[in-house]
């Protein structure tokens, strides 16, 4: 009754079927506050009472059977079987109310209307067991379960009777044969079958044969019901082959899963397809522990140094790519070198070092420099050549010469290609993105401190030139990978993508507890970079006309005249336009300038701030128009700014205002406190070390707790350069010898500064 006369309150046409009559279905509206007195005075007989449920039991024959089962809601710990009830003391009755039999019974016939089996119990004189086959267990396990509680009876399932399901995964087990030994072809193409697993235990093959014939899809596995979808039992069914390659293979199985037809399942893997993805995944922090330098390596490296060698020892043995991208300063090149001279014990083979033309003297000195018994070659000018390529040898181009003669280098079978600087690839639609996708090796490497600088794309770049198939297509990588990411912060997917690409990336930061520690309070390295076309003419010019007027000049006039000849040449070398007084145009003119453009972007994107010293006021204002034409904020310190506005710059460098502080070596060089700053660069030589320290010193002083470091920028073949040579084979006299500023330089012989400021590279 109070069923019905809820009803009554919902007025539907359903109504007098869910009532089962047409007695308290009244379509006539009935305030609700006319009822609520009769309502509660009903509810005060209802007080006490009984629920029920039915407890499933597992059997044999039948396979299950269900028990009725009453508890008390005035003692809920009272639970009992309702045949128990039937006859039982008064006492006991009065637990579950004045006319539980009733109750019960009326429970029971509204169940029945739901689910017809349940009539069996009514056709018993005391309701106790019904026998359950597998028809109608397995209604039991679908809509009918959910009815039933609605109607007041709860259904209670034995633990662990119905399974979640089973589910399909994809079984891979792939002998790749010389994977662990000596590399591993990405191309290969390997196969994969569906699996059939119940609760993460796979399902042997009569256990899926009895799976796909079961007639309503309900299975008794392993003492639990399953209720297969159909279109898993087609799979199964048809146990199709699918194929794909071995990194695509090696790909779902760091990640744990793949994708197929739309949809994403589990990974299994086995063979060596399974040693290699362990020891991908198991490569750990102390890998490098046992690696020792490398015969010819003339330098110490330090512990995480050696974990990247290590690391990078450990790609290219297995024939596989990667991306080394520690911060700036963390000496990437010299672990490829380290990696060079340990590869080539065991490998007959050449390096090939792609770079921005502004690297490329910096690297040919630095291998000199860490491996002096290693040949290496500078491919770029005109002269430029592979011939006669020596075992071991390395050989450095730019990424102009590697877009234009791909085909070449390709040709010279090199076993190894480093990129660096590789975020000059992260448009993988670019001509040199293409080109560099040409030139194939056993290994490629990736150098760069900035993985991703502003999409994941860039990664996907990077890692699909060193490892190609690693990520899929850009298209599906965008679609499933970085758009979930990037718009909707997933994390499922972003633990996916970081599992799949943590073996193939090194990435370590300055303030890494593991090296910060390892790292010199302040580190200085030379950037060496080349004249365009116009410096060399206006260098030449120059030194040709000077040198015919000091060679007639003697005394005080001749030192002015060589002073002089310093000065301007220091303009050309740092930009045409500065030399001849002009504003512009400033891009493809100078060396410098283009250095300056690739390593200031770099910097800011690491989240740093530098600062930027120049002799020349003039210079520095060319800087500042270059930068702002590039969308770099800046701020621009001389010798005219006045006290106030000087210490109103300070603060907003100090505050990250702006990351990037121009400053004239006399107004800046001293007394300023700008230790936001990480870098240093000194766009033209002072050739007097403790001026340039004292600069340099504006940022790496008390308060500083990072690592600062410091790049001096040197016109390659020029007078910066054999004076910087000078300075540094002399360094522990530099004081004495270079006390007096420049000076010491007009005492030069003829002879002696003829060969000082004459154009071109020292045999």
């Amino acid at each position: 009754m109070w069923d019905a006369l809820a009803d009554t309150l919902v007025r539907t046409q359903a109504a007098p079927l869910v009532a089962g009559g047409e007695l308290f279905a009244e379509t006539l509206a009935q305030p609700a506050a006319t009822l609520r007195s009769w309502l509660d005075d009903a509810s005060s007989d209802l007080e006490g009472g009984a629920d029920v449920a039915l407890r499933i039991e597992l059997g044999e024959d039948p396979m299950a059977r269900a028990v009725v089962q009453v508890s008390s809601r005035i003692d809920p710990s009272l639970i009992v079987d309702l045949d128990a009830v039937f006859g039982a003391p008064s006492a006991l009755k009065a637990r579950f109310g004045d006319d539980v039999e009733a109750e019960l019974l009326r429970t029971l016939r509204r169940g029945a209307r739901l689910w017809l089996p349940l009539e069996g119990l009514l056709r018993q004189r005391v309701p106790g067991t019904l026998d359950l086959h597998e028809d109608e267990l397995a209604g039991l396990l679908g809509e009918a379960c959910t009815t039933l509680g609605e109607a007041g009876i709860s259904v209670l399932w034995p633990a662990g009777l119905v399974s979640d399901g089973v589910k399909l995964e994809a079984s891979i087990t792939a002998d790749l044969g010389r994977v662990v030994e000596s590399g591993f072809d990405l191309e290969t193409l390997v196969a994969f079958r569906w699996q059939a697993t119940l609760d993460g235990e796979i399902l042997s093959e009569e256990e899926v044969n009895l799976l796909a014939e079961a007639k309503r899809g309900l299975v008794r596995i392993r003492g639990k019901f399953v209720a297969a979808d159909p279109e898993l039992i087609i799979r199964l069914r048809s146990r199709r082959l699918h194929r794909l390659s071995a990194i695509e293979a090696l790909a779902a199985a760091l990640s744990g899963s793949i994708e197929v037809e739309g949809e994403r399942v589990g990974v299994v893997v086995g063979g060596t397809l399974e040693e290699l993805a362990s020891r991908l995944s198991s490569f750990g922090a102390d890998a490098g522990e046992e690696f020792v330098n490398p015969e010819g390596l003339v330098a110490e490296l330090r512990p995480y140094q050696r974990r990247g060698v290590a690391w990078l020892d450990h790609m290219t043995a297995s024939g596989l790519g990667g991306c080394l991208a520690d911060d700036m300063g963390l000496g990437k090149t010299l672990q490829v070198i380290a990696l060079h001279l340990a590869r080539i014990a065991n490998v007959d083979g050449t390096t090939l070092v792609i770079c921005p033309t502004s690297l490329l003297a910096n690297w040919e000195r630095e291998i000199q420099r860490f491996a002096p018994d290693v040949p290496v070659r500078r491919y770029h000018g005109a002269a430029r050549s592979l011939d006669d390529l020596l075992a071991g040898e390395i050989v450095i181009t730019s990424y102009g010469v590697a877009r234009r003669e791909a085909a070449a280098l390709d040709a010279a079978g090199f076993w190894l290609v480093v990129a660096d600087e590789a975020q000059h690839v992260k448009n993988s639609a670019s001509a040199t993105a293409r080109s560099l996708r040409r030139i194939s090796a056993p290994a490629r490497l990736a150098l760069t401190g900035t993985p991703v600088e502003n999409r994941l794309s860039d990664l996907w770049a990077i890692l699909d030139w060193t490892t190609p198939g690693l990520l899929g297509s850009l298209e599906s990588f965008v679609r499933h990978v970085a758009t979930p990411i990037e718009r909707y912060r997933d994390p499922v997917v972003t633990e996916r993508l970081a599992r799949t690409v943590r073996p193939f990336l090194l990435r370590r930061r300055k303030t890494d507890p593991e090296i910060a520690p390892d790292l010199p309070a302040r580190t200085v390295s030379d950037v060496p970079v080349p004249l365009s076309a116009e410096q060399v003419q206006l260098y030449e010019a120059e030194v040709r006309e000077a040198m015919d007027a000091i060679e007639k000049r003697d005394g005080i006039e001749r030192q002015a005249l060589v002073l002089r000849l310093l000065t301007v040449l220091k303009q050309i070398c740092n930009h045409p336009a500065q030399y001849l007084h002009q504003a512009g145009p400033l891009a493809g003119r100078s060396g410098k300038l283009a250095a300056l453009e690739e390593l200031v972007p770099v910097i800011i994107d690491e989240g740093d701030s530098v600062l930027v010293f120049s002799q020349f006021v003039e210079c520095l204002s060319l800087i500042e128009a270059r930068l702002k034409d590039l969308g770099i904020a800046t701020l621009f310190l001389h010798g005219k700014v006045s006290a106030k506005r000087r210490s109103a710059m300070v603060d907003d460098f100090q505050a990250g205002r702006a990351p990037v502080f121009l400053l004239s070596l006399k107004a800046g060089g001293v007394g300023l406190n700008l230790t936001r700053a990480t870098h240093v660069i000194h766009y033209d030589r002072w050739w007097n070390p403790a001026t340039e320290d004292q600069a340099t010193d504006r940022a790496h002083r008390i308060g500083q707790n990072r690592p600062v470091q410091v790049h001096r920028l040197i016109a390659e073949g020029t007078l910066e350069d054999r004076i910087g040579e000078l300075i540094e084979k002399k360094r522990g006299l530099a004081e004495a010898v270079v006390g007096g500023g420049e000076a010491w330089i007009g005492r030069m012989s003829d002879a002696e500064l003829a060969d000082l400021v004459r154009l071109g590279r020292g045999e």
